[in-house]
């Protein structure tokens, strides 16, 4: 793997977006990489604010169904974790591919937030019907993560 890596975001079979990206480390079965905010503008969720300039060190896992994004300023003031409920990642030499199944969690930095995000979403996709092992898989994923974020572990634990 070089230092240097391109992650593509898909969403039922399309590109949603790619970028460029530092690998940070690769332990075989977690890949992380470092980012700046990779859209254009500010994205104001009304919960918190992705802007030029944020930095997201983002995990992901070969084996696990889910990404989790640790979301600071460009100063490095923590915003939260946003976790992306995805299929396991296929990384080969120099990119990161992860299917996202619509599924969302966002963590503020205090941990005085924890939402489910996008439910809707995933219901009208059709994952159900079309793919119901992935769509459990997706479910048992966002539960996981909701009950480690409001834990006393906390999101932490995944990370170390």
């Amino acid at each position: 793997m070089t230092d240097r890596v391109t992650v593509t975001l898909t969403k039922a079979g399309r590109t949603k977006i790619t970028y460029p990206a530092g690998l940070v480390a690769d332990t075989g079965n977690r890949i992380t990489v470092r980012a700046p905010w990779a859209a254009e503008g500010v994205r104001d969720f009304g919960f918190v604010r992705f802007e030029p300039g944020d930095v997201f060190t983002e995990h992901y896992w070969r084996d696990r169904w889910y990404a989790v994004k640790e979301v600071r300023t460009g100063d490095g003031v923590l915003k939260g974790w946003y976790c992306d409920v995805t299929r396991p990642a296929v990384v080969t030499d120099g990119a990161i591919l992860v299917e996202d199944l619509d599924l969302d969690l966002w963590v503020s930095a205090d941990g005085s937030a924890v939402l489910r995000l996008d439910e809707d979403e995933f219901a009208a996709s059709g994952l159900a019907a079309a793919d119901p092992g992935a769509a459990a898989e997706a479910v048992r994923a966002l539960d996981f993560l909701e009950a480690r974020a409001r834990s006393t572990a906390g999101l932490g634990t995944l990370l170390a």
